[in-house]
């Protein structure tokens, strides 16, 4: 088995700090590290870059890990991020998890840091695995062949319904990757 480990993890830091600091979490390969800074955006991590640049401060980019697999580098990406948390949440990161769709905090409720981005990563996993499965069979998949094969069956007082897997189902249709046949089978767009 041929495993591509050309993978990485990296940080950016804020080298007007001593110690330097971390704003920013990554996963890549090749140049990806260096895209931030020859690339500037205008997202609250890019504005941030501007900022050190103009400060005449410097963007200090670390690789944290290499010679990863994808898998293996989203794992520790989603770890990190995780940790540190992102700014929307209380964390000190300017990593945007999901640039929209963040729900509203209810005060009521305690969020404790990194349960969004944990579950947003998650999600993303479920959905990556799903569209495999689905590519992987030309006649498509049914709900209930993919609560099965991925052990991802629903318990509801000991009735069977299967909602997780519906719903990352519905998802991947609001976003166009998937379609549903006239006999129920989910197929790729």
């Amino acid at each position: 088995m041929n495993l591509d480990k050309s993978n990485y993890v990296y940080a950016l830091k804020d080298g007007r700090r001593k110690p330097s600091q971390i704003f920013y979490i990554g996963k890549g390969s090749g140049a990806r590290k260096d895209d931030h800074l020859i690339n500037i955006d205008n997202t609250a991590k890019g504005q941030y870059i501007k900022e050190i640049i103009e400060n005449g401060g410097k963007v200090i980019v670390s690789v944290l890990s290499d010679e990863l697999t994808e898998n293996q580098a989203l794992k520790i990406e989603a770890e990190l991020i995780s940790a540190f948390g992102i700014e929307k949440t209380g964390g000190i990161l300017k990593n945007s998890v999901l640039p929209s769709g963040r729900p509203k905090k209810d005060k009521k409720l305690n969020l404790p840091q990194g349960i969004y981005e944990k579950s947003q990563f998650g999600l993303k996993f479920l959905k990556e695995a799903t569209l495999e499965f689905i590519v992987a069979n030309e006649n498509g998949i049914t709900n209930a062949e993919l609560a099965r094969y991925l052990d991802l069956h629903s318990d509801n007082n000991g009735k069977q319904k299967d909602y997780l897997t519906y719903s990352i189902l519905g998802i991947l249709m609001k976003e166009n990757k998937i379609i549903k046949t006239h006999n129920s089978r989910y197929k790729k767009k």
